[in-house]
């Protein structure tokens, strides 16, 4: 039996520990939310985030990340991305030196533009670090739906440790050394995802939708070269298939803020209303500062910042979109 820490208990990081404890493992589920440790603990359901979906009964929670942790021999880390580096820096000396450290995050800090390898390496120097992504709706997870992921991390023996730990019959893990790419397709598809949303809330059909996930691909593409990324990762289980995924997936939040945008919400109202966090809004500012520190250009990243920050009315962003200067499809 394995000792395993989860930090974070959203829909995500409920559904791995869930995943990992019905395996057998020892798991211990920290929670920012006190209603979610009791509910975990007491009815083995995470009400808030994951409602109705039965929980395994050694499945344990609690409100201190470092009692989650403590002499774990494997931790799971899984916060909304801009809660990562509070959450981790708290930890202290509970996740020493050669601990495997698995990154369920999806998303960029948006004051530092660091990838969650990044705020990992900066804040817990020495552990294991390898990142989990892929196409993986938590619900179909907990479902038992044939999922497949990739674990990606620097040392091929590290991805594969992080393969064995996650690995069961209905959750297939593959490994990967692009840990830059695996994590950027991770957030960047959230980005396309909310312009995939605001077609469907416009009314518009198969074709602009077709259009707008091949172009967001290279985009996305595009920025992960540029920062050192293997361009075959990008057609992979982190790119391609998590971008589809959650593109047309009715189960996916940033689709749906997406289709509310188009219909009229501002974002401020959406924000204040949903308590589950669409990645996506925050990693469009990330990503287009980070297009412009490297010089790629990310047309729909930045319409997408223009209708959720400046107000730009959905339709008119797609229409200038569709307007700009004709050139080739290679965006070499």
């Amino acid at each position: 039996m394995t000792r395993i820490g989860v930090l974070g208990a959203g829909a995500w990081g409920t559904t791995l520990a869930n995943l990992l404890a019905c395996k057998g493992e020892e798991v211990r589920l920290w929670a920012f939310e006190s209603e979610v440790v009791e509910g975990v603990n007491r009815d083995h359901e995470n009400a808030l985030f994951l409602s109705g979906v039965a929980l395994a009964p050694g499945l344990c929670a609690t409100g201190d990340p470092v009692e989650a942790v403590a002499g774990a021999d494997v931790v799971v880390s899984a916060p909304p991305s801009h809660a990562v580096r509070s959450v981790i820096t708290r930890l202290g000396r509970a996740v020493p030196a050669g601990t495997l450290v698995v990154s369920a995050t999806k998303g960029i800090e948006t004051d530092t533009l660091a990838l969650m390898s990044q705020v990992f390496a900066e804040c817990l120097p020495g552990v294991r670090y390898a990142a989990i992504s892929g196409p993986s709706f938590a619900l179909e997870v907990c479902q038992g739906q044939p999922t497949a992921v990739v674990a990606a991390a620097a040392e091929e023996g590290t991805a594969m440790d992080a393969q064995r730990v996650f690995a069961t019959p209905h959750f297939r893990v593959y490994t990967n050394q692009d840990v830059i790419g695996v994590e950027l397709a991770g957030a960047l598809k959230n980005v396309i995802a909310i312009a995939a949303g605001i077609l469907e809330g416009l009314g518009m059909g198969h074709n602009p939708r077709a259009a707008l996930i091949t172009r967001g691909l290279a985009e996305i593409t595009r920025l992960g070269v540029a920062m050192g990324a293997e361009p075959l990762t990008f057609a992979g289980l982190a790119g391609m298939g998590d971008l589809v995924l959650t593109a047309t997936g009715g189960l996916s939040r940033n689709r749906a803020l997406g289709v509310a945008l188009a219909q009229g919400e501002p974002f401020p109202h959406y924000r204040a209303t949903h308590r589950s966090v669409a990645e996506g809004a925050n990693t469009s500012l990330a990503a287009a500062a980070l297009g412009r520190r490297l010089g790629v250009e990310l047309p729909i990243t930045e319409k997408v910042c223009a209708v959720l920050f400046e107000e730009k009315p959905p339709r008119e962003a797609v229409e200038e979109l569709m307007t700009r200067e004709l050139k080739s499809e290679q965006w070499r």
